[in-house]
């Protein structure tokens, strides 16, 4: 019985012309992130998007899908490792990154933040995940963040050792 009023309660969401609008800026979001990597040089697999979501290629960079995910993740960006069509690597190391800017998008981004989150990727890739490019950026973000607040509170980002939650920037789907 709860699944049956849990799609109701969606399907109602859904009827709303806010969420129509937060799915405009969702994919408007993902074109604006996809084009800003684009630009800097890293390959997409599909060579773009139509929807919340894609997949970078890290083929021309000596990262793997895995050590992205985790260099991003101490700089506070939460991605993906995903593997990419004919990948080399095994699933569990990957050579891509799915990223996808719902979360990014409830938190208020618009086109100008999720660039300026590309850039943040783009750097940290580009340093080979290097401990000096993430303290560079995680101060940034933090910042980011700090102009829009997370309503959001499921426990992913808490950390027990302070009883905070962390300013982190989701880009999973």
């Amino acid at each position: 019985m709860h699944v049956i009023a849990a799609k109701a309660v969606a399907f109602l969401e859904a009827l709303q012309p806010e969420f129509k609008d937060y799915q405009r800026q969702v994919v408007a979001n993902a074109r604006a992130l996809c084009a800003r990597l684009k630009a800097r040089g890293f390959p997409i697999v599909s060579g773009g998007t139509d929807n919340h979501l894609f997949l970078l290629a890290l083929t021309s960079h000596s990262m793997t899908g895995k050590d992205a995910d985790a260099a991003l993740g101490h700089a506070n960006i939460t991605v993906n490792k995903n593997a990419i069509p004919n990948d080399p690597r095994p699933p569990s190391i990957a050579s891509g990154l799915r990223i996808g800017t719902p979360a990014a998008t409830t938190r208020g981004f618009k086109e100008r933040e999720v660039e300026q989150v590309g850039d943040f990727i783009a750097e940290v890739i580009e340093a080979g995940g290097a401990q000096a490019a993430i303290d560079r950026i995680r101060p940034q973000v933090i910042e980011l963040c700090g102009r829009f607040p997370s309503t959001v509170r499921d426990g992913r980002n808490f950390d027990e050792e302070t009883w905070t939650f962390r300013p982190t920037i989701e880009l999973r789907n």
